[in-house]
């Protein structure tokens, strides 16, 4: 079954070997090709870039003019299309480099090309679209390659040894967390129900730094298993695979959106129109306009087939790992991890469905249970090095996690440096999260200043963009001085509005053209003092 496909070992060169980041990233996928089961070796294109003969050349962040998660997927595509195969996939990734797949976007490129990596449907964020065309451009892989892999010399060989998955920070290798409890920060009145979620991590083994985020392997909701088996007219306890269908469809598959493969199975196990619709769902169309609204138990009852469990199970994704931004420092919090969640809950054709992990985490778990989780490394997000550093941090709803684990941690050292928080949400009186907290930071001298936005108070919505255009002189004043630049939440609106407001302040109290701005922002993000955790 899909869920049961293992992942390949991962090579790893030492950082002290003579070569560069983008070599030892290239010559890891290289040795990891060499050894895959049942793959003959695929010729891959020299570090260098220079020889394209010898195989395909390998996706970059830093050569990415479609890594952007605000832009839609033709979008980003259109702009890779001239490009090799490997920046090509990369383009169709959901480029928010959250680490879920356990690659960031160009480092799960390379892997599939490089025959690393077989697994095309792991870009979570991405969902079905992602994987139709990841899909349609594997067929690529390996064409018109040269069947020689380059040469290399034996001293390059010597350097690669076989890492296993760190247990502990790798999908591949969770360990246990114990439940300690929840809360919910929201006041009565609120629109939403958004928990604090405490975790212990002392027995584990497993540590993070601040700006990491934790990877949690969740279960769907039993109520929702015993939906789908009553729909199959199976048993729970039948085997699939040696184990009951109960627990495989608890653990190890998604039951969220319909994949294409399960309306293929359909195809196979219905016919006349029925059978056309299948097909018509398997190939990305929508002939009856629900395409969108079709989890795993609405096309069970859309089509009233009910196809063996072994069949089933195979049809489906499976289930992967949520990340969560953590929300505490170490420091701070020895042993524990905090998380900040809102429970998804919303209603398709009068039904009731929910986040998978949102609602475990948020409503399922009793204190004491053992979750399994892996600490997901952040890149390049966090507190910055030198502690007298100005820190502004734009988080709103749920994005104030990581800055509540970056001013806990700047407390814990006492660093000096002054630190700015943006937050907002829909309503004051019901959504200050962490508001005692954040007033006891700002009394203590820690939270320099705190700027609120709230977007159902007033006659017209106001958000945290807002409140920065409001307050730009002072903004641009602390760029000026070096401050460095923190965002988190949706990549598909916020972030991309944050970095808009940010590059007219530049514009209008830097003095400056717009060109200048928006070069002034990139130069920001290149030297790694504007960084965003979006998702």
């Amino acid at each position: 079954m899909n869920a049961s496909v293992q992942p390949p070992p991962v090579f790893v060169l030492p950082e002290t070997a003579p070569f560069s980041t983008e070599q030892r990233v290239w010559l890891g996928g290289f040795f990891a090709m060499l050894v895959a089961p049942g793959t003959a070796p695929l010729p891959v294109a020299a570090p260098d870039g220079t020889a394209a003969s010898a195989g395909p050349a390998l996706a970059d962040n830093d050569d990415a003019p479609w890594h952007d998660p605000a832009l839609p997927l033709a979008e980003r595509q259109q702009l890779a299309k001239e490009r090799p195969l490997a920046p090509r996939l990369m383009a169709a990734m959901a480029q928010q480099d959250c680490g879920q797949c356990g690659y960031t976007c160009a480092a799960y490129a390379n892997a599939l090309v490089t025959g690393a990596e077989a697994r095309l449907n792991l870009c979570a964020p991405g969902g079905k679209d992602t994987f139709r065309a990841v899909k349609a451009l594997a067929a690529e892989i390996g064409a018109n390659e040269k069947a020689a892999a380059p040469s290399l010399a034996p001293a390059v060989i010597a350097t690669a040894s076989v890492v296993p998955a760190e247990r502990g920070y790798a999908r591949e290798a969770p360990v246990e967390a114990v439940f300690v409890g929840r809360h919910r920060l929201n006041g009565p009145g609120s629109e939403k129900e958004t928990f604090h979620i405490e975790l212990d991590l002392s027995e584990s083994g497993a540590t993070y730094t601040v700006g990491d985020s934790l990877g949690v392997l969740a279960r769907n909701a039993p109520g929702l298993v015993d939906a789908v088996i009553a729909q199959l007219g199976a048993r729970p306890e039948g085997l699939v695979g040696g184990r009951p269908l109960f627990e495989v469809l608890s653990r190890d598959v998604s039951l969220g959106v319909a994949p294409d493969a399960l309306f293929q199975l359909f195809s196979y196990v219905t016919g006349g129109a029925l059978r056309r619709k299948a097909r018509a769902l398997a190939a990305g169309e929508d002939p009856d306009g629900d395409a969108a609204s079709l989890d795993v138990l609405a096309a069970l009852m859309k089509f009233g087939v009910r196809p063996s469990g072994e069949a089933f199970v195979e049809a489906l994704d499976p289930l992967q790992p949520r990340l969560y931004s953590i929300s505490s420092s170490p420091k701070a919090n020895p042993g524990r991890v905090s998380l900040t969640v809102d429970a998804v809950h919303y209603t398709v054709n009068r039904r009731g469905r929910f986040g998978v992990a949102s609602t475990f985490l948020g409503e399922r778990l009793t204190v004491g249970a053992r979750v399994p989780v892996y600490v997901q490394r952040a890149h390049g997000f966090g507190v910055p090095a030198d502690p007298t550093t100005p820190l502004i941090m734009i988080g709103p709803g749920t994005g104030i996690a990581p800055f509540r684990a970056f001013l806990q941690e700047r407390a814990a050292t006492g660093a000096p440096g002054k630190n700015w928080l943006f937050f907002g949400h829909q309503r004051r009186d019901h959504d200050f999260f962490y508001e005692g907290e954040m007033t006891a930071l700002k009394n203590a001298g820690v939270l320099t200043r705190l700027s609120l936005a709230w977007s159902r108070d007033g006659a017209e919505k106001f958000y945290v963009q807002d409140r920065m255009r409001e307050v730009g002189p002072e903004l641009f004043a602390w760029l000026e001085e070096g401050a460095q630049v923190a965002v988190c939440g949706d990549a598909k609106r916020m972030a991309k509005d944050v970095e808009r407001a940010l590059v007219d302040i530049v514009e209008q109290h830097g003095g400056t053209t717009a060109d200048a701005a928006v070069a002034y922002v990139a130069a920001l993000k290149k030297a790694g003092r504007y960084q965003a955790d979006v998702y």
